[in-house]
């Protein structure tokens, strides 16, 4: 036998790697070739199309649309009932649902004609009455019979009769009418299935349609790429701005430093930021990113101007009240604060210290921490150290999440519809803001005793959850990853949500050192 000197490209198929979607057309072969001949008339290839259809002997469409769409487009009511009836797969609610848009389309037409209101009445009492549907939905046409309003005119119909076509298309069998866009649906969703299961999932760039998507550990940061000294004692607090631009870092010096992220991915000082006469436990960056707030260990909260770093206000609560939490709502206009001397209490206010709403009362627990949704729908505190009081503005009602065990920090999604919260238990529970459930999801592997460990989303699409740990490490889980270089203890992690490479840790130390994944094989460190 002879060998083809000319192969057909096409059929240079490795056997092997399609033996299993042979075997699965074989199976679907009509409904993978309807699926193709739909995307190809929705990408304009109609030729393409047609000649798919009369090659393989499959229609786009199925008889019985067929048979519909002739019948509804030349009024042929009985007949399109008689064709719903025919449909073998579809349960009594969807029949009649389907049937009621039919009679209605009918009756509508009906009213518009001169002569139709006998025949109109006929079928809502004939056609439409005996069908098992809402009745408000039927009582709404007989309404109609005195008002006339809704009328189906003679020059209306080709177009209400369309338009009957796709409401039938919604309720009838999938199969009846290949759903639209169905095989780009069925890729995006293999697509989101593959990044789901990606392990190492850190890229923001395409996936390609050619392989299987996988990304290797490189992709997270993991590499040491520079070291922050300018701390003079344990850095508590770190966080990156929103736009991934700058990075904050507050200290037990009773500073706090801002960073400039620059476009090499090098780290260096924009401003040091004094003032605080105690250590900066906490810092938090408006949503514009132009403003900073630093809150200090039992002193005042002040407010920075990141572009120059200047202090532009100290906020003091009134009666020396110490301010121990903050939180910005959406706008950058004002904030929220939680504090516990000389009294328990929550209070929203603006730029210059006035209160908006204050939160008060012999009921009100110890609030040690809390966050605004990004949507400023909801706000979120730890409250009575195993509580977390979730306040829905919007609705008006709020409810609690509890742990049994002490809560020392909570993180929020950058989409605001998850939330990490660490315990003294030295597990992460991460919980569903929107969603009533008993069970978190659960991460172990830091280790955490009588220090605050904050921890944070991050990644691509915030898919990975880092965490500080007395043990100098941080990972998701049980671990994917375990950065080893601090010699005391990691208080506080931050992913740069512009740069999903990127991550900062703050330590005991008296460092800051910036992580980095391996993106590309020209990716250069810097030590």
């Amino acid at each position: 036998m002879e060998a083809n000197e000319n192969p057909d490209p096409r059929s240079l198929t490795d056997a092997k790697s399609s033996e299993v979607p042979r075997r699965a057309l074989g199976e679907r072969r009509t409904e993978f070739v309807r699926i193709i001949v739909q995307c190809l008339y929705s990408l304009g290839y109609r030729r393409a199309a047609a000649t798919l259809e009369a090659e393989s002997g499959v229609s786009l469409d199925s008889p019985e649309y067929t048979a519909l769409f002739f019948d509804v487009m030349a009024g042929r009511w009985d007949d399109c009932i008689a064709t719903i009836e025919s449909i073998e797969d579809m349960d009594c609610g969807a029949r009649a649902a389907a049937a009621f848009l039919v009679w209605r389309e009918h009756f509508l037409e009906l009213l518009g004609l001169k002569d139709g209101f006998l025949m109109a009445r006929d079928v809502l009492s004939e056609r439409i009455a005996p069908l098992d549907m809402d009745r408000q939905r039927v009582h709404g046409l007989a309404r109609l019979l005195i008002s006339s309003e809704g009328i189906v005119n003679v020059e209306d119909r080709v177009r209400r009769r369309l338009g009957l076509l796709l409401d039938l298309v919604e309720v009838l069998p999938p199969w009846v009418r290949v759903p639209s866009a169905r095989l780009e649906h069925l890729v995006e969703m293999t697509v989101l299935k593959q990044i789901a299961s990606c392990f190492y999932h850190n890229s923001p760039g395409e996936v390609t349609l050619y392989e299987d998507h996988k990304c290797s550990q490189e992709q997270i940061p993991s590499k040491c790429s520079q070291i922050l000294y300018d701390h003079k004692n344990e850095v508590w607090f770190v966080q990156f701005s929103h736009n991934g631009d700058y990075l904050a870092s507050s200290s037990r010096d009773c500073t706090a430093i801002i960073w400039a992220v620059n476009k090499d991915d090098s780290i260096s000082l924009k401003h040091v930021l004094e003032g605080h006469m105690k250590p900066i436990s906490f810092l938090a960056w408006s949503p514009n990113d132009r403003m900073l707030l630093t809150c200090g260990n039992v002193e005042a909260l002040k407010l920075w101007d990141v572009c120059d770093g200047t202090c532009k206000f100290t906020f003091t609560g009134g009666a020396n009240r110490i301010i121990s939490s903050c939180a910005w709502f959406p706008e950058s206009e004002k904030i929220v604060c939680g504090s516990w001397e000389p009294d328990n209490r929550i209070f929203a206010c603006d730029l210059e210290g006035n209160e908006l709403e204050v939160w008060e009362g012999e009921r009100m627990p110890k609030v040690t921490d809390l966050a605004v949704t990004p949507d400023g729908r909801c706000l979120i505190s730890i409250c009575s150290n195993k509580e977390i009081l979730i306040r829905d503005f919007h609705r008006g009602n709020e409810w609690k999440i509890h742990e049994e065990h002490s809560i020392t920090s909570l993180s929020l999604s950058s989409d605001g519809q998850f939330l990490i919260v660490n315990l003294n238990s030295e597990e992460i529970h991460l919980w569903s803001i929107n969603v009533s459930s008993s069970l978190p999801d659960k991460f172990r592997g830091h280790k955490q005793g009588k220090y605050v460990i904050r921890s944070c989303f991050g990644g691509s699409n915030s898919l990975f959850v880092a965490s500080g740990s007395e043990d100098s490490q941080r990972h998701r889980e049980t671990p994917i990853k375990i950065l080893t270089g601090h010699s005391m203890t990691v208080n506080c992690v931050s992913w740069n949500p512009a740069k999903p490479h990127m991550l900062a840790s703050a330590s005991d130390d008296r460092t800051v050192r910036i992580w980095m994944a391996n993106v590309n094989n020209n990716t250069k460190f810097h030590m």
